[in-house]
């Protein structure tokens, strides 16, 4: 969405500057991307302060200046203005810089005297007519300062980032609905310069038929649009647009087309309701008619292409041809053109899921499309199309045939949404006063009403069709409150009222675990041929040799062990977790016939092949993976996987390796896997596990703590750890005799050699004490390493390394 600075300030007057603007928007309600300066022109400009002037020694009419740019140097600039006052800040065009119109300004000589720059005058920068004199500026900025910095000069366009959800701001007036709401200022529609004293009201009736001057128009496709309004125009000059809406339709990034089109463009930009504006002489029979298009159906669009129809769009047809595509593109044969006199005008609301399956079927994309595939405010039609009908007076002249037709059969309204503050207050983690919800919601047009106990209950406008629960209106009390308003801290609150399933827990068990096996993780596409096991034919295959959905995950583990092959990688170990399809029974898909619908089951696999370990230049050749490795590895899945079952792994019958099972049930196979193989390649083994065969261990309550504030104390312990004793061993009677303030205990090196004595090993272990409420004395810690250093040597004959 591009929005003009300047149009914005029309609806709402305010005093933010385009980037105070861009904080707020991006704060309150859409990201900013971009704030253009329409006057880019003027980005070689200046601020300078006359240090020096005096009258030029060869010249009765010029002056010779020393200008303070900001460069650190006085500039020598020779100026032709009448008055040049020392002290005072101008423009300056420093040597390089292009002024409007491209004249490139250069260091030169003037009668005698070097002029390395330029004092300008309004008209010079196109920012008014004034030629004689230069342009003296009452700004608070240091020399050097960009001109555009300091003084605003044309208009800014924000180029916006709007969500789907948020409709509404694809309009100036919605964006102007929440600078006011934010600011707390008031908005109305901008007058119409020279707008003529004349009432337009539009008639409104619950029909789907109806005259409009001497057309009629029928509204047969009530589905696919929902709302008709159309008002005729007769005696219209089609011509240059003036200036002010000339410069609304470009700040905006459109091109000015005749003073009719930009009517409309004004229309869809500034209020979000596109239109189109038929030559209402082109239209055949005097009549308008809304309906779907014709199987077959062709017409020649604006764009000058013929288009066939096949796509159940909406169209409006006169009484012979289609002569647009509803929501999407006019037609050729009725556009306005210079010799147009009368016109047709139209707004509407199409139902979103026909413009968008219209506008994907015919391949193209306009304006009017993207609004209304993302829905449009149809209670606003009638206004809207009385505001278009005066905006057209004034700049096209005409006579207005009769009030505007209004044609809405079934008129929607949206439901009234219940939200209790205490929720609110509980997924926000901080209070927000009863009165501050309700005056920010009506802020931005919710009524609210009050329910039972401590709810709301609350009717969004019409131009908000995205909320419709309770979390919706969570959301909009949070950013009304402020994103930045709640506090940083951490609290032990529940980040989702929905619990993690076991099954993504068991998910990233067995990722960590593979991952610290040294496997790498790889998410191929699950689509394979039928030689290869798939079993589920895909409709609509991307690939006439992968058809088919695979029925083990192996496969395409093995597509890419056979790939790394081909590149001389030998040394393989890939994992994946990821669906598995098996062909369902057939069941009845919303009354219709039967279908079958594949199972689909969230598998595991790892494949393993080549050097069990890095090989390093001074060592022989690397082991192997046998198959003692893939049984580790299925053991360690299957462990993973289903914590706290009786794993087991028997020999199979059918050639393979070991059936893995899991609290008596079947869950998964190692088997040695078939690759198409060099010679050379070492044996290729995998392990298959389905996740969902039993039901994963459910995921641990999790647990918060508080940050420690207390600085810790760090002790390194070098002990002579006999063979015979484990370092797990050793550890358990560190954290036995530690006491409490022990906060961390970890081995990071263990050395044999040189000064470690024969059938004893060297191990340095890192010890961490804090106490939670103070600072540690040095004398407690030494006493606590005391207590242990004793303990290892009674119980282990584990002693303290001194050299």
């Amino acid at each position: 969405m591009n929005a003009s600075y300047e149009w914005l300030r029309a609806f709402v007057p305010f005093d933010l500057s385009p980037q105070a603007l861009r904080d707020l928007l991006t704060s309150r309600c859409a990201t900013v991307e971009e704030v253009i300066a329409l006057r880019d022109d003027l980005r070689d400009i200046v601020i300078g302060r006359v240090v020096e002037a005096g009258k030029h020694p060869n010249s009765d009419h010029l002056w010779v200046t020393k200008v303070d740019a900001g460069s650190g140097d006085l500039q020598g600039v020779v100026c032709g203005a009448p008055v040049v006052t020392v002290g005072t800040l101008y423009p300056f065009a420093p040597v390089g810089a292009v002024l409007p119109g491209g004249l490139r300004i250069e260091k030169r000589k003037i009668r005698g005297e070097t002029s390395a720059g330029m004092l300008c005058s309004a008209r010079e920068l196109g920012l008014g007519q004034d030629h004689e004199g230069i342009m003296a500026l009452d700004v608070d900025a240091a020399p050097g300062t960009r001109f555009l910095d300091a003084i605003y000069a044309g208009d800014t366009r924000l180029v916006i980032d709007v969500l789907p959800n948020r409709p509404d701001l694809l309009s100036h007036e919605g964006l102007a609905r929440e600078i006011a709401a934010a600011l707390g200022a008031d908005m109305a529609r901008p007058e119409i310069p020279d707008e003529r004293p004349l009432v337009v009201r539009t008639n409104t009736i619950k029909a789907t038929e109806g005259r409009v001057g001497d057309f009629t128009v029928r509204l047969e496709d009530t589905d696919g649009c929902v709302r008709y309004a159309a008002a005729l125009i007769t005696g219209v000059k089609v011509g240059p647009s003036p200036a002010w809406l000339v410069s609304r339709i470009e700040a905006a990034g459109a091109r000015s087309i005749n003073n009719v089109v930009d009517a409309t463009n004004y229309m869809l930009h500034g209020f979000g309701q596109p239109m189109h504006a038929f030559d209402a002489g082109k239209l055949a029979g005097n009549r308008v008619v809304v309906r779907r298009n014709k199987l077959g159906e062709k017409i020649t669009t604006l764009d000058g292409v013929s288009r066939e129809l096949d796509c159940d769009a909406v169209v409006i047809a006169d009484g012979e041809a289609a002569q647009a595509v509803g929501g999407v593109i006019g037609g050729k044969g009725s556009e306005v053109t210079d010799g147009t006199t009368e016109i047709l005008l139209e707004a509407a609301a199409f139902r979103p899921a026909r413009i968008r399956a219209a506008r994907r079927s015919l391949g193209i994309s306009t304006d009017a499309s993207y609004r209304f595939e993302r829905s449009v405010n149809v209670d606003a039609i009638p206004g809207l199309i009385d505001y278009a009908v005066r905006l057209i007076l004034s700049v096209a002249g005409g006579v207005p045939q009769g009030a505007p037709l209004d044609l809405y059969p079934l008129p929607t309204s949206l439901q009234p949404v219940r939200v209790r503050l205490g929720r609110a207050n509980m997924l926000l983690g901080e209070t927000v006063p009863r009165d501050e919800v309700e005056r920010g919601l009506a802020s931005l047009g919710f009524r609210t009403g009050k329910a039972d106990g401590d709810s709301l209950k609350v009717t969004p406008p019409a131009w908000r069709g995205d909320v419709t629960e309770e979390i919706d209106l969570i959301e909009e009390i949070a950013r009304l409150h402020g994103y930045d308003s709640f506090s940083s801290e951490l609290r032990p609150f529940r980040p989702s009222a929905v619990p993690t399933p076991p099954l993504y827990h068991a998910m990233e068990r067995v990722r960590a675990a593979l991952v610290a096996e040294g496997f790498l993780e790889t998410r191929p596409m699950p689509f394979v041929s039928e030689e290869a096991g798939g079993k589920v034919r895909v409709t609509n295959p991307l690939a006439a040799d992968e058809a088919f959905l695979r029925s083990d995950l192996l496969a395409t583990l093995a597509a890419r062990a056979e790939y790394n092959l081909s590149r001389m990688q030998g040394d393989v170990r890939l994992f994946e977790i990821g669906t598995a399809f098996v062909p369902g029974v057939p069941q009845r898909a919303l009354g219709l016939k039967k279908v079958t619908v594949p199972d689909e089951k969230m598998h595991v696999a790892a494949l393993l092949m080549g050097s069990r370990n890095p090989q390093h230049f001074t060592d022989g050749p690397a082991a192997r993976f046998d198959e003692w490795d893939a049984r580790h590895i299925a053991q360690l899945i299957a462990s993973v996987t289903f914590p706290g079952r009786d794993i087991k792994l028997s020999v199979t019958s059918d050639g393979g390796l070991w059936t893995i099972t899991a609290g008596g049930t079947n869950v998964g196979i190692a088997k040695r896997v078939q690759i198409d193989a060099p010679v050379w390649a070492a044996p290729t083994f995998g392990v298959e596990i389905d996740m969902e065969a039993l039901e994963p261990a459910p995921a641990p309550a999790p647990r918060y703590e508080a940050i420690p504030g207390t600085p810790p104390a760090k002790i390194d312990l070098a002990l002579l750890v006999p063979e015979k004793v484990s370092a797990l061993a050793v550890e358990e009677l560190i954290r036995k005799e530690a006491g409490e303030t022990l906060e961390d205990v970890s081995v990071f090196d263990e050395f044999r050699g040189k000064g470690v004595p024969a059938g004893s090993r060297s191990i340095a272990w890192a010890l961490t004490f804090r106490h939670p409420e103070r600072t540690l004395k040095d004398r407690e810690v030494q006493l606590r390493v005391e207590k242990i250093l004793k303990a290892l040597g009674g119980e282990l004959g584990v002693t303290q390394r001194t050299s």
